[in-house]
């Protein structure tokens, strides 16, 4: 069936709340008005129940290929449908890294074959693929990304050449991983000479300091300054950083754009004796403070967008020691529901978390006909039972490595259905992979 109505949801889109039904045909949607009817459409009652805009998360790890060990595309699709991701962006830190377009190709003939949501891949840089990147198609690849730091993989980009070729000559968005490599090294052999293997999880945001991140994000709104570039920092993660962007335009008028994620926005400092390796992130989680900065940037437009940073490992890798263990963690699927929580605390609005996690995005990427609930758009929208809660435990992890960063945290708001470009692919636990997902495309000049 291609056809269903949603009725009497409170859509939450645009700034504002109204209840009304809406009815999907081939993918999109039809028609969004009151007391609609549709002769052979598959109803579904949404009476107090929100809908909202698909949410697209634009960086997400999902380690294929060559880390599969970790989490592939179709576990981790699968665990971000359930959690009311409709579309994602993935990065080129797999294995082989994506640094040609031949790669690149590839990743996209996984997606189309693995992915129950919609889908782009970043072109990935290096110190010497400038030609390759250059050649990146601006409609149909959602950007072009650079460590600015080293983090999972080895792809930074150090070469101060190759950083001005890249902004420079760059195509299309170029988003950053900003943390001063130079920085980060000095600290950690300062960490390391005093206390030898006995390091923990403790000093992280003490060796990826404020001064590495900073120094890192100041650096590139500079170099975009001069070049002209058309820049997006992912992962602020200190409250100095925010202050480095504009709010006082329009999105859509902005070159310099930023991203908060879930976990510097949820976890401090003070987590890190309870949750050790397993909040380990680059950049680091840093203080009550830095997390309070980095929300209220959120709710007055110096950040754009809120995404997860959903980066796997397995539970054997992250016991390991504290400097041996990888950074990064799984939280597409827990992501919103935390956002529903901070909505539960008073600290965010309903209609902010649409804005912040669908409407900017597709203002920022330029993404073709999704991001909003409007007629002839997409049908890519996340029904959410505010008054509904679970606790997360082990048993209902979807993310292939099995663990969270939110075990034992009772939420108190359920998604119920996601529909990925007019597919019913979630409803009440169950998946439909009947029909995958849609690759994103982007209207460029």
């Amino acid at each position: 069936m291609n056809a269903y109505l949603i009725k009497n949801a409170t859509i939450v889109n645009e700034g504002k709340q109204i209840i009304a039904d809406v009815y999907i045909k081939n993918q999109r949607i039809e028609k969004i008005g009151q007391s609609l009817s549709a002769v052979g459409a598959q109803e579904i009652n949404a009476e107090g129940k929100y809908l909202f805009p698909g949410f697209i998360d634009d960086q997400v790890h999902f380690r294929e290929p060559g880390l599969t060990h970790k989490a592939e595309i179709y576990t981790e699709s699968r665990a971000a449908v359930a959690g009311g991701i409709t579309s994602f962006m993935e990065m080129p830190n797999t294995v082989p890294n994506t640094l040609t377009q031949e790669l690149l190709a590839d990743k996209y003939a996984i997606g189309a074959k693995k992915s129950l949501a919609n889908y782009s891949f970043f072109m990935g840089a290096s110190n010497d693929n400038l030609e390759e990147v250059l050649k990146t198609d601006i409609q149909n690849v959602c950007g072009i990304k650079v460590f600015m730091g080293s983090s999972t993989g080895n792809m930074l980009v150090d070469n101060e050449k190759t950083l001005e070729g890249i902004f420079k000559n760059a195509p299309t968005l170029v988003a950053t991983h900003c943390e001063d490599e130079a920085t980060v090294r000095k600290n950690f052999q300062l960490f390391k000479d005093k206390y030898g293997e006995a390091l923990t999880p403790e000093m992280h945001p003490l060796i990826r300091n404020e001064e590495a991140c900073y120094l890192s994000s100041s650096f590139a709104v500079d170099l975009a300054k001069k070049h002209g570039t058309r820049l997006h920092i992912l992962h602020i993660s200190t409250g100095k950083e925010t202050f480095l962007f504009q709010n006082d335009i329009p999105l859509k008028d902005k070159k310099i754009t930023a991203e908060a994620c879930i976990h510097h926005l949820w976890f401090s400092d003070e987590d890190y004796p309870a949750k050790g390796n397993f909040i380990k992130w680059n950049p680091a989680i840093k203080t009550v403070a830095d997390r309070d900065q980095i929300l209220k940037a959120v709710l007055d437009n110096h950040i754009d967008v809120i995404a997860t940073d959903h980066a796997p490992h397995t539970i054997e890798e992250k016991s390991q020691a504290y400097s041996k263990a990888p950074a990064g963690g799984p939280l597409v699927q827990h992501a919103f529901n935390a956002l529903f929580e901070m909505y539960h605390q008073g600290k965010i609005s309903l209609e902010k978390i649409a804005e912040k996690t669908a409407h900017s995005l597709a203002i920022c990427f330029q993404i073709k006909d999704r991001g909003f609930i409007r007629e002839g758009y997409f049908a890519d929208l996340t029904l959410v039972d505010l008054n509904s809660s679970y606790t997360v435990q082990k048993s209902n992890i979807l993310a292939k490595c099995g663990w969270s960063p939110f075990e034992g945290q009772k939420f108190n708001s359920k998604i119920t259905h996601t529909f990925v470009s007019g597919h019913l692919a979630y409803a009440d636990g169950k998946f439909d992979e009947s029909k995958m997902g849609e690759r994103l495309r982007f209207d460029r000049l």
